[in-house]
């Protein structure tokens, strides 16, 4: 039995506490840092009004609705590394030959659609 298994539930309750403070104490910092750099920056190079702690948050609240939730890592690993394991598990098992017809079906995949990279 693993030992997280065996642990009360006073004992998760109270991580439970411990998570929801940690997380109000990081979004207090990051609107904050938001706040503090927009106020430094942006009225000094653009000529931009100062902002509010509460405005500071909502841009970020729309930055992570227009950008996806700030996914960074994901984005740049997870599914560059899910396809290149795909392909590399595909080409495993061919044989010299098939990996040169598999070769010159892509090259002329990629001839035919320019615009896929």
């Amino acid at each position: 039995m693993h030992h997280w298994k065996r642990r009360s539930p006073l004992h998760w309750i109270g991580m439970g506490i411990l998570f929801a403070i940690f997380a109000a104490g990081a979004a207090f910092l990051f609107g904050y840092v938001a706040m503090s750099l927009w106020n430094w920056l942006m009225p000094e190079l653009f000529g931009l009004k100062a902002i509010s702690y509460w405005q500071a948050i909502g841009l970020l609240v729309l930055s992570w609705i227009f950008f996806g939730r700030f996914r960074g890592h994901w984005h740049r690993h997870g599914r560059h590394h899910h396809w290149k394991h795909r392909m590399l598990e595909r080409m495993s098992g061919m044989s010299p030959e098939e990996m040169k017809r598999y070769a010159e079906e892509m090259k002329d995949w990629h001839h035919q659609h320019p615009d896929h990279g």
